[in-house]
């Protein structure tokens, strides 16, 4: 995100538009892709509540949180697009926040990567993943990209 120190984040983090809301997509690619058509929007706050659950020394994929939605709301799935930009406001939140902070350095992409949107960066998630006691990996020649060692074995149940 652009500009991130002179937007409120935390205004954001409250503002759920429309949501939570199911809608029906028609696109056979989209419906296959999914495995169908009930797509779930969960609103922004919805995703810091879930990233405040994940206690030290666990994390979490953005996947499993859409997973978790789609269940509970009884959909095939949970948007992938919107779901990325609330983990990144839920993170940017908490960091504009001097209290109640949300550990969103805990909250991994796929395959446990670490996100590069976050507040500080990869730098900064990693040194925090660290000092939970994590491994940080390094994948790639060029376009280094960082993981986390084993991140199955750390993945906290949200059930």
């Amino acid at each position: 995100m652009a500009d991130e120190d002179k937007k409120d984040f935390n205004a954001m983090l409250h503002d759920s538009k429309d949501m939570p809301k199911i809608q029906t997509i028609t696109d056979p690619k989209s419906i296959e892709k999914y495995g169908g058509s009930r797509m779930y929007f969960a609103p922004p706050i919805d995703y810091d509540k879930v990233m405040r659950k994940i206690p030290c020394g666990k994390i979490i994929t953005v996947g499993k949180i859409r997973e978790y939605f789609a269940k509970l709301s009884g959909a095939d799935f949970t948007e992938p697009i919107t779901a990325g930009i609330f983990v990144s406001i839920a993170a940017w939140a908490s960091y504009q926040r001097s209290e109640e902070k949300t550990p969103y350095w805990r909250t991994l992409k796929a395959n446990g990567e670490l996100n590069e949107k976050y507040p500080g960066g990869i730098e900064a998630q990693k040194e925090m993943l660290e000092r939970e006691g994590h491994v940080i990996i390094p994948r790639g020649r060029k376009n280094i990209r960082y993981f986390l060692k084993d991140y199955e074995s750390c993945l906290f149940d949200l059930n």
